[in-house]
């Protein structure tokens, strides 16, 4: 008998790709839109999905939230393109940038920034945060319980 990888991909991002130019903020030139992602291979019992976007290499001490969103049904297997911020399929957090849902990269100059995005299995149906929770709750709950996650890492750099 064997188990399926849990696993996460993009079109529009590949892993290890350059952070599309459609998923950057406007202020570089983009459209500002989450990735379309595609998950499969969840662990037995998974009842909930998250979402989330990471860059550990801000320059803050402790990394940048660009998007934080859970509460997806667990029959959810996909997100499309540009994600609207009042999504009602789930539930988003206000993110680093200070809005509810996802910002795209927008690092300062210097060198290459990872973006890691994850899906998490969680093994119930609600986290039972509302969206104006801080985020570092609803992180809490998603990396605390976790069955299990898939990721894929995304680079961008700003050289000027």
């Amino acid at each position: 008998m064997s188990e399926t990888a849990f696993t996460l991909t993009s079109s529009a991002t590949p892993d290890g790709s350059v952070v599309a130019p459609q998923q950057l903020v406007e202020s570089l030139g983009g459209e500002n839109l989450s990735p379309d992602l595609r998950w499969s291979g969840a662990p037995a019992g998974t009842e909930s999905f998250a979402v989330t976007c990471f860059d550990p290499d801000a320059p803050t001490g402790s990394g940048f939230w660009h998007w934080i969103a859970w509460d997806l049904p667990a029959t959810a297997t996909s997100l499309p393109l540009g994600v609207a911020r009042d999504e009602t399929s789930m539930v988003q957090a206000v993110n680093d940038f200070g809005r509810p849902g996802y910002d795209g990269p927008e690092p300062p100059a210097g060198p290459p920034h990872r973006y890691i995005f994850t899906v998490h299995a969680l093994p119930v149906p609600s986290l039972g945060l509302e969206a104006g929770v801080p985020h570092i709750q609803a992180r809490f709950q998603i990396f605390s319980s976790q069955l299990a996650s898939a990721s894929f890492t995304a680079h961008y750099q700003v050289t000027s």
